[in-house]
């Protein structure tokens, strides 16, 4: 990417959560990648639960899906699903119920 040009931090953080995963797989070559993936998945989630802390406003529309844990709960399943589905790599080959030729 040239130096002028401005990623939006969504794509940065996607991206640079991706590298970390590889660089920790080159670094640690015997380690099994779902160890890896896990670990950064542990982490994406931790970071999101403490940002997506509801403010102090009880009536505040922009918090009201994430009010109780339950509701955080929810909307971050959501969001999972949404990228995952949205991902490369939902579908695969080797995946049961794929139609074989």
């Amino acid at each position: 990417m040239a130096a002028n040009e401005e990623t939006d931090p969504y794509n940065e953080a996607a991206e640079q959560a991706v590298e970390l995963a590889n660089d920790l797989a080159d670094k640690h070559q015997d380690a099994d990648l779902w160890d890896i993936a896990d670990g950064v998945l542990a982490g994406a989630v931790h970071y999101w639960l403490y940002a997506r802390q509801p403010c102090e406003d009880p009536l505040c529309e922009e918090c009201l899906a994430i009010r109780t844990p339950e509701e955080r709960l929810v909307e971050l399943l959501r969001l999972v699903e949404e990228f995952a589905k949205e991902s490369d790599y939902f579908l695969s080959a080797n995946d049961h119920k794929v139609g074989r030729a």
